[in-house]
């Protein structure tokens, strides 16, 4: 039996994790909901229960063996120590810890990546979109090995925040009645829009998401593939990142074995040209969707030496898959049973 606490419990991605744990062997643990000042007081469905979201108080963190930190970076920066203090192994997915001295971005879903032992201040799973790029990655290199990669990002507004999601449904709405639109979050129109820089006032920073997805995947990446070559848009969508990869093999590779290695676990490769991979088929599935179109060699139409990917995968729900796959990985730093 554990005691988790998801700190920003009442945040998207806190509300998703909270959803994936019952659907684990974590299920019976004892679960602390948390939040900040503008969170606590809300109630959350846990199972068949009703919970209280707790205000974080110095005694939040006692006799918690996970803790999640869901929210702003703001609210990990105050509270993580306190966690760490009180004995609680932090999971930091709100972006604040990637930098500090010690601490681990990991994807226990990839082949290769450094192990978290007790002196691990903190570990941080790996931003959705880093993560879903590193595992194409591996997957190209299993084929052969890479020359060069580059990939387009186009971020959802839930990556962001309720408050992204309601201002691009109201800036929609306010669209097609001819009014003005609000822009108290991204200082632009993001409504039918898609921008690779926001307004000056904006509370979303594409250049830090951007930076954080590099630093992830070089994290990842333990030097076995080239530099990823990246941006990141915003696109005027709710739910589930989108990225165009291409990627260029050092020789001409068999198309059947490029797809035979991006097939498999975590990665599901759509062959029909009628189900194209979308932010909208990815909701909900734990799976990157996957779509390959190879340029064929002159020579051998069944080789190629560059490949056109376009993926999409549901960040909310890959985020919370990941972090559950680091906990179940961590657990064994925990101790078990009565020291005699």
């Amino acid at each position: 039996m554990y005691k988790i606490a998801i700190a920003g419990a009442s945040t998207l991605l806190g509300q998703e994790i909270k959803d994936a744990l019952s659907e684990t062997s974590l299920a019976a643990a004892t679960l602390v909901l948390l939040d900040d000042a503008n969170g606590h007081g809300q109630l959350e469905q846990v199972g068949d229960e009703v919970a209280l979201v707790h205000a974080i108080e110095a005694d939040s963190f006692d006799k918690v063996d996970f803790t999640f930190f869901c929210g702003t970076e703001a609210l990990t920066q105050k509270h993580w120590r306190h966690a760490l203090r009180a004995g609680s192994t932090v999971l930091d997915m709100s972006g604040a810890l990637d930098q500090e001295a010690g601490v681990l971005v990991r994807a226990p879903w990839l082949g290769v990546e450094a192990e978290a032992d007790l002196f691990t201040p903190a570990v941080v799973p790996a931003h959705p979109a880093a993560l879903s790029l590193a595992l194409l990655l591996e997957r190209l290199t299993d084929a052969a090995p890479l020359r060069s990669v580059s990939a387009t990002v186009l971020q959802p507004a839930s990556e962001c925040g309720r408050a992204a999601m309601d201002e691009l449904h109201q800036q929609t709405v306010n669209l097609l009645s001819f009014q003005n639109l609000p822009r108290e979050v991204f200082d632009a129109q993001v409504a039918y829009n898609l921008v690779t820089g926001l307004g000056e006032s904006t509370r979303v920073n594409l250049a830090a998401t951007e930076a954080r997805i590099r630093r992830h995947v070089e994290a990842l990446t333990n030097g076995r593939w080239p530099h990823l070559a990246l941006q990141l848009v915003q696109a005027p969508v709710f739910h589930g990142y989108t990225f165009s990869l291409c990627a260029e093999f050092e020789r001409p590779v068999e198309i059947v074995s490029i797809e035979e290695a991006l097939n498999g676990e975590h990665v599901d490769l759509v062959l029909e040209d009628t189900d194209s991979p979308s932010n909208l088929a990815a909701t909900g599935q734990n799976d990157v969707l996957l779509r390959m179109r190879p340029e064929r060699e002159g020579r051998n139409p069944q080789q190629a030496m560059r490949v056109w990917l376009w993926a999409a995968s549901d960040n909310l729900r890959l985020a919370a898959q990941n972090a559950l796959a680091c906990v179940m990985d961590l657990r064994r730093l925990r101790p078990a049973g009565t020291v005699q």
